[in-house]
């Protein structure tokens, strides 16, 4: 969720103000995604290395994560959206943890969508993690089992199938490098403040059209989502499940 601060200078303000606006685009989007079908939606809030930014915004941010999670645990519950935070917490505040731990324990029924927020995640750190408790602890788990315990996820989730990164960069700045093996990417040149429902739909038709091999020969099909879609946007869609059993 790239060029909030941008946002906000290009307009003379400070890059506070761009944060916020940022935070009205998140509730713009999980609602296009539960109008959309996707079933999961991971949104990269902030990353490890983000800490060496100055210490008054990364306060801020922080400040406005806890407030989200606060402001809108009641009306994930009614629309079926279950919050979970995944990468490190032991750096977070502990009004934070205690936000996140309310936020995770309230949505927990949610079915209609799985809304990630990537705070403090770094991919390789990830990594490193997950394999210090292969080691350490069982060596029979998977990869995919450590590293779903090493960055907090409530279960073992999908491959990314669409990763959408906003505000111009073309790069994946730490973000699932594992999961994303496979992952449809798109950049767009739009801030993530002016991000609207339009947008996604326009970035889901867009996928739509991707031919997915997978290593495969060419299909006859042009890649499609069946049933409950999945979306990652640094948005994240999910393969259908048949189509994994079948790779």
């Amino acid at each position: 969720m790239d060029g909030n601060g941008r946002w906000a200078e290009s307009r003379g303000r400070p890059r506070s103000d761009g944060h916020l606006a940022g935070a009205d685009a998140v509730r713009r989007v999980v609602e296009a995604s539960l109008d959309l079908g996707v079933g999961t939606l991971t949104l990269f809030a902030f990353s490890s290395d983000n800490w060496k930014r100055p210490a008054e915004e990364t306060r801020k941010l922080m400040t406005l994560f806890e407030r989200y999670l606060v402001e809108t645990t009641i009306e994930c519950i009614q629309t079926g959206v279950r919050i979970n935070v995944v990468g490190r917490r032991d750096r977070l505040e502990p009004s934070l943890r205690t936000a996140i731990q309310a936020a995770e324990t309230a949505t927990r029924p949610g079915r209609r969508l799985m809304l990630r927020l990537a705070i403090d995640y770094s991919a390789r750190g990830a990594y490193i993690d997950a394999a210090r408790l292969i080691r350490d602890g069982d060596s029979r788990l998977s990869l995919d089992e450590a590293l779903t315990r090493a960055t907090h996820d409530a279960e073992p989730v999908p491959d990314v199938d669409l990763l959408i990164r906003t505000g111009g960069e073309q790069r994946l700045s730490d973000l699932f490098g594992w999961e994303c093996a496979y992952a449809e990417v798109l950049f767009l040149p739009t801030m993530w403040p002016d991000l609207g429902a339009e947008d996604l739909s326009a970035a889901v038709n867009e996928f739509r059209t991707r031919e997915r091999r997978f290593g495969g020969l060419r299909c006859a099909k042009a890649a499609t989502i069946h049933g409950t879609a999945n979306l990652a946007a640094c948005a994240e869609t999910q393969t259908n499940q048949e189509e994994k059993r079948s790779r």
